[in-house]
């Protein structure tokens, strides 16, 4: 029998096998190396354009923000414009029954009794005035009460037992439903 010697190429495929080793394990390290760059690359990139994002949100509330401010400064405007508006359209409205309420007020007298004061405040006419009898006050009284424009009339005070009646009326004003009436 022939003896061979395999100890220097099992020594050689040993070496050649640990050689092949140490590179796979290098190339493994390299490329697990490569591999959690990329991915950290990745996530930091998404990571970047998801803080742009949020920066362009950001600045795109602010804008918005602020043409909030500005609505809500224009509807405080509006609100104002609105109740000026308001204000002079009650006061318009109003111009003609200041008007109705004194024509009223000559309707409703009768003959025998005279105004010497009358004053307005508010909703209510106060009127003092001269009377020859008191009848002629509860006539006034009356024709203010059965008048459209005058609520019920409240009699404060007569005074005189002479030829003259002095007496101290006050009325509410009304504002009738329709004003086609008188």
């Amino acid at each position: 029998m022939a003896r061979i010697n395999l100890r220097p190429w099992r020594e050689e495929r040993n070496a050649a096998r640990q050689k092949q080793f140490v590179t796979n394990l290098l190339t493994t390290a390299v490329l697990a190396g490569l591999v959690s760059y990329g991915i950290s690359y990745y996530y930091d990139l998404q990571m970047d354009r998801q803080r742009a994002r949020n920066n362009y949100l950001k600045a795109e509330i602010s804008k918005l923000d602020e043409k909030i401010k500005e609505i809500k400064e224009l509807e405080r405007q509006r609100e104002r414009l609105l109740e000026r508006l308001n204000a002079i359209q009650e006061l318009q409205g109003n111009r003609p029954l200041v008007v109705r309420y004194f024509d009223e007020l000559v309707r409703v007298l009768p003959d025998q009794l005279y105004y010497t004061s009358v004053a307005r405040s508010g909703d209510k006419v106060a009127i003092n005035g001269l009377a020859e009898e008191n009848k002629d006050v509860s006539n006034l009284m009356r024709a203010m009460d059965a008048s459209i424009w005058f609520g019920e009339p409240n009699l404060s005070q007569v005074r005189g037992a002479g030829e003259v009646r002095q007496f101290n009326l006050s009325v509410p004003l009304t504002r009738p439903k329709e004003e086609g009436g008188q």
